[in-house]
This record gives C-alpha cells, sequence and structure tokens, in this order.
C-alpha cells in the first residue's frame, strides 16, 4: 500500500484520486509513527520550498522520511515534493531540503534570457536520456508532458536518472 505523507503542504486530494484511479490503496501519514510502517511513501508538495521545509521540521517527519529512505523504503516526490529530496534550494533564499539526492534547486530565471516565460507551463516532449528506467517504463521519446514550474535540480549527481 502507498503511504501518502500529510505534512500539510500537499495536494492530497488530487494525488489520492490519481493512485485510486489506477487501482492502487494508499492512506494519509500524519505522523512519523505512521511512515515509519509504511512500505511506500510518496511526498506531495505545494508552494514555498522554505516553508515546506519548515513544516516538514516541525512535523517531526523529516528525520523519519529520511531514515525510511536509507533503509531502502520507496520514496518518490511529486512537485515540490520531489525538489525536498536534494540537498537544497535556492527559493526565496537558501534552505536545506532531506538531502537524499545530491544537488541544488535553482530558478530558471538564472541561466534563462527573458525571451522565455517563468513559471513555465505548458506540454513539453521528453528526452528521455537513459534507458531502462522502471519510473519511465510506460513512457517514450517524445512522449509529451504538462509543466508547471520555475526551478530545475541542478550540480545533480549522475545518478539522478530523469532531468528536464
Amino acid at each position: 500500500m502507498i503511504t501518502i505523507v500529510d505534512y500539510g503542504c500537499g495536494n492530497l486530494f488530487s494525488l489520492q484520486s490519481s493512485f485510486e484511479a489506477i487501482g492502487e490503496k494508499c492512506v494519509l501519514a500524519h505522523s512519523a509513527e505512521e511512515i515509519e510502517k509504511a512500505d511506500k511513501l510518496v511526498l506531495p508538495g505545494v508552494g514555498a520550498f522554505g516553508a515546506a521545509s519548515v513544516l516538514l521540521e516541525e512535523s517531526g517527519m523529516k528525520n523519519v522520511l529520511i531514515q525510511q529512505a536509507k533503509k531502502g523504503i520507496p520514496l518518490m516526490g511529486v512537485c515540490l515534493g520531489m525538489q525536498l529530496l536534494f540537498d537544497e534550494s535556492e527559493e526565496f533564499g537558501t534552505h536545506k531540503g532531506l538531502g537524499l539526492l545530491k544537488g541544488k534547486i535553482k530558478p530558471f530565471s538564472e541561466v534563462l534570457d527573458e525571451t522565455y516565460k517563468i513559471p513555465h507551463m505548458g506540454w513539453n516532449s521528453l528526452s528521455i536520456k537513459k534507458e531502462n528506467v522502471p519510473l519511465l517504463k510506460n513512457t517514450r521519446e517524445n512522449d509529451f508532458v504538462y509543466f508547471v514550474h520555475s526551478f530545475y535540480a541542478a550540480e545533480c549527481d549522475e545518478s539522478i536518472l530523469a532531468y528536464a
């Protein structure tokens, strides 16, 4: 069963409904104790990195998420939740993440000129950089995916599987 982490900063209904639509049962975890019992974890997130990081810390869930991931419990980050898996973010200052993935979350505005609209919102085709990735098993080169983002992962470790 999939456990969705509820730390006060995620679109839980949409995520839960999406899993149920594909036949996956899920529960919401409201405490560190519930996270410790999980066999699969999803960390959602909507909003600003710094505020979300504080909520994870204050909820008591930050350290147990790190421990579970290091024990090998699958942990998937969605949206801001994915960004929180990295070392830090430069969104509205510098803020520490969970440190599970090497790299920093940086604003696109630092690397793109003003001809690009930020936040980026729209459909874009994928350029798959690594073959045989289980997460992308039902995805093909040039498939279209909808993006809504203003930040990207930089200075990443070679083990990062996918990137924009």
